[in-house]
């Protein structure tokens, strides 16, 4: 059985040089893109993969487009190291739908946010100590209190 949703996308390069034609499987553990991209639409340069795990996802936004037509999903990272690597257009994974692909990608992005809702933050609690999230070693005592 399954655990992933498949969606064909097209994307292509900020400068129009290169174009992508790939596949994007949306799972509970991330997304894995496979794509082929082309210089110029001339030539290839083969089939690549590329896994996201949760961990490095910002967040992921469906745009419905008109009537169908020019629906995307557009995907921020946590990592600009891991945007290099891929087709990105200033800052974020945009992946372009055809319209028969419109609802299965809805339904995939919503399954998929939900289980990203789902996933406890860093930051639990309000007014927590920055210190603790780079897991150093941490005395209250040494902490002022500011004074309003």
């Amino acid at each position: 059985m399954e655990n992933f949703v498949s969606i064909p996308f097209k994307a292509s390069s900020a400068n129009g040089f290169r174009s992508y034609n790939g596949v994007a499987k949306f799972s509970t553990a991330g997304v894995v893109l496979e794509f082929e991209s082309k210089i110029l639409d001339l030539f290839p340069t083969g089939v690549r993969e590329t896994r996201l795990p949760m961990a490095e996802i910002l967040d992921v936004k469906f745009k419905k487009g008109f009537a169908g037509y020019g629906a995307k999903i557009e995907i921020r990272l946590k990592s600009l190291t891991r945007l290099a690597e891929l087709p990105n257009n200033d800052g974020k994974l945009i992946l372009k739908l055809a319209k028969v692909d419109v609802e299965r990608a809805k339904s995939a992005i919503a399954a998929f946010e939900a289980a990203h809702a789902d996933t406890p933050s860093m930051i639990t609690e309000p007014g927590s100590v920055v210190s603790r999230l780079f897991e150093e070693e941490f005395d209250d005592a040494e902490t002022k209190k500011l004074d309003n």
